[in-house]
């Protein structure tokens, strides 16, 4: 499951030059008279520099929606989005980029003038050599419209964590999001909507048909629009696959990603007088033993204030921290296996007690997606909860009646063919979403195809880029023709450094 929704958007306030529609859609506004529709944009124009310096002149603007399409008379919000148009227009179907989360945004690619931004926007300047370039924001988490939010309770630092705590807290964040949300309609808040949202910016931006560019939670989003309306899309690029029906990921799944970077870093020299017999994974299961016999009491000094902080640490403390990117996971579980245990009891504790907002789109989108009838029964039986739990999806399942957001239903979830061209970019040390996700839907595509990126993560696409320009090259052709046929079905990355453990390597080989 997605666990890494977005923190706060960066609100910036750029010097833009409006255009007509913009001073008017103000005028009427200030004269009290708001004369807005569905279906309605405003744009402001504006240019960025790249990475390399080429100014890219753009458009930002918002569409306005119905709040939730199903309720009469709902009221209109804003959803943002971005158009780069072509440098050199071919006339082919532009391509709309979904955001991941839910809970972020692009927008500030455009506004922001970090190094970053630069780099991302010079990218974005390649994918609109020949098409149209339109970058859509998720509603309720864009600034040109409404930025909601949550704050989870603070959590007990004095017990272990627990599948029924969780839930408690995931339900009572719920009841206070509605109470501090008057006069939001919070059942408007699902990807049924969201795909909608995209649905009408096409029409209002003159567009037949559109190219999806989709990754992890964008996809989820992309194969909404594409069931929901399957003639508008021409092809669609989608990575980090989620099925509808697969929100929560396989605990076996996700294993298996974590065995497949253990297998590297248990060759890496530099990790290898940390090792114990049986390598990461057996310092895996030596953790998860130990913790699985009782919880731990840690003491660790608060960096800030130089106070001493206690911190009751379970195995389903554990279960929760194993997802890190892949460089960093094998020395986390080597620190835990030689009883290294201050880095990961300050990190709980920062979690229990944050204060941190997150994006509220996040829940609501999730519950209401949540799994088919026959999904759950295979989660809540899978052997990879022996090691894995079942805190990615219990706590979402049971407290999903308390959020406002409609069920889907299974006419949505479960997959059906679908004859549109689809490229599937996917990589086999996904933790997030597991390349199994990809696996077992490519069936349905029979006019798709995949790539499969040994050692590719969630959401990093810059080793493939680095490594294999000509095969990115092919990918950035895709938008334009459609065509697969000289794309490979694999490809491998080199194995990255590997992280060592923050202490010197014990004097004795381990048992």
């Amino acid at each position: 499951m997605r666990l890494e929704w977005a923190g706060w958007i960066r609100r910036v306030r750029p010097t833009l030059v409006l255009t007509l529609a913009v001073i008017a859609q103000q005028a009427h506004a200030a004269g009290g008279t708001d004369s807005r529709k569905a279906g309605d944009i405003v744009l402001e124009t504006g240019s960025a520099e790249t990475s390399e310096g080429q100014r890219v002149p753009y458009e930002l603007g918002t569409v306005f929606v119905p709040e939730n399409r199903t309720a009469p008379h709902s009221r209109l919000i804003g959803v943002g989005f971005a158009r780069i148009r072509a440098a050199q227009p071919t006339g082919g179907p532009p391509i709309f980029i979904l955001t991941g989360g839910p809970g972020s945004s692009l927008l500030s690619t455009l506004t922001d003038n970090d190094e970053a931004s630069r780099r991302r926007l010079a990218l974005w300047a390649t994918y609109s050599a020949s098409n149209d370039w339109v970058v859509v924001d998720q509603r309720g988490y864009s600034t040109r419209g409404d930025v909601l939010e949550f704050t989870a309770p603070k959590q007990r630092l004095d017990r272990p964590r627990s599948l029924a705590v969780n839930a408690d807290v995931l339900v009572k964040s719920a009841h206070e999001a509605v109470a501090a949300h008057p006069g939001k309609d919070l059942a408007g808040y699902t990807i049924v909507q969201s795909a909608e949202d995209v649905n009408d910016l096409r029409q209002a931006l003159g567009y037949s048909q559109i190219t999806l560019y989709g990754a992890s939670f964008g996809s989820q989003w992309g194969l909404a629009v594409m069931r929901l309306h399957p003639d508008i899309v021409a092809r669609a690029l989608l990575t980090d696959v989620e099925p509808l029906d697969y929100g929560y990921d396989m605990p076996s799944h996700v294993f298996a990603a974590l065995q497949r970077i253990a297998w590297d870093a248990d060759r890496d020299p530099g990790l290898a007088p940390y090792l114990p017999k049986g390598g990461v994974m057996g310092a895996l299961r030596a953790v998860r033993d130990r913790l699985a016999k009782g919880p731990l009491q840690v003491k660790v000094k608060d960096e800030k204030t130089g106070k001493t902080q206690t911190v009751m640490l379970g195995l389903e403390d554990f279960q929760a921290s194993l997802l890190r990117s892949a460089e960093t996971w094998p020395a986390f579980i080597l620190s835990l296996y030689h009883r290294h245990y201050d880095g990961w009891a300050r990190a709980v504790i920062e979690q229990r007690q944050s204060e941190s907002p997150s994006p509220l789109i996040g829940p609501l989108f999730d519950t209401s997606l949540g799994v088919s009838a026959e999904r759950e029964h295979l989660l809540r039986t899978d052997s990879g909860t022996d090691f894995l739990g079942m805190d990615a999806f219990h706590s979402y399942i049971a407290s999903a009646p308390a959020w406002p957001s409609p069920d889907v239903g299974d006419a949505l979830r479960l997959m059906v063919p679908s004859p549109i061209p689809v490229l599937f970019v996917h990589g086999d040390w996904d933790t997030s979403t597991p390349i199994e996700n990809l696996l077992n839907l490519l069936p349905y595509f029979p006019n798709g195809r995949a790539l499969l990126v040994h050692r590719g993560t969630h959401g990093d696409r810059k080793p493939l880029r680095e490594q294999h320009p000509a095969l990115w090259a092919q990918l950035v052709e895709f938008f334009k023709t459609g065509d697969t046929r000289n794309i490979p079905v694999n490809v491998t990355l080199r194995v990255p450094e590997f992280q060592r453990p923050p202490f010197p390597a014990p004097a004795k080989p381990p048992l």
